[in-house]
């Protein structure tokens, strides 16, 4: 299929940020697997909250520590109850679970893809 385009300043708009996750919890009242994780995006942006589909893939202890790439500002996001304020990126393996997107180095938390 053909891809559509955007100019470059669309992309822009986009807030694609570095943080740390520092809490991760299984997520029961979710229709689906999903582990809820707090993310530290540094003093600037603070601590945020995510819905994340990664059960399949993560064991929650793996998870603490971890730095991730995620969209800040896709607005709040109510999913059974729990209000999901980041959007954490991640691509589909070959069985369609998800692995995240991560530094391949540590980076400061915060910092902003451009």
């Amino acid at each position: 299929p053909a891809l559509s385009t955007i100019a470059c300043g669309e992309f822009g708009k986009v807030d694609i940020r570095v943080g740390t996750i520092v809490e991760a919890e299984d997520f029961p009242r979710a229709r689906k697997p999903l582990y809820r994780l707090l993310i530290d995006f540094g003093s600037e942006l603070g601590i945020r909250q995510s819905a994340a589909g990664l059960p399949g893939r993560y064991d929650l202890d793996d998870l603490v520590g971890r730095q991730v790439i995620a969209v800040l500002n896709m607005g709040v996001r109510n999913i059974a109850g729990f209000e999901s304020q980041c959007l954490t990126l991640g691509l589909p393996d070959e069985e369609g679970e998800t692995i995240l997107l991560a530094p391949t180095r540590p980076v400061p938390n915060g910092g902003r893809l451009f």
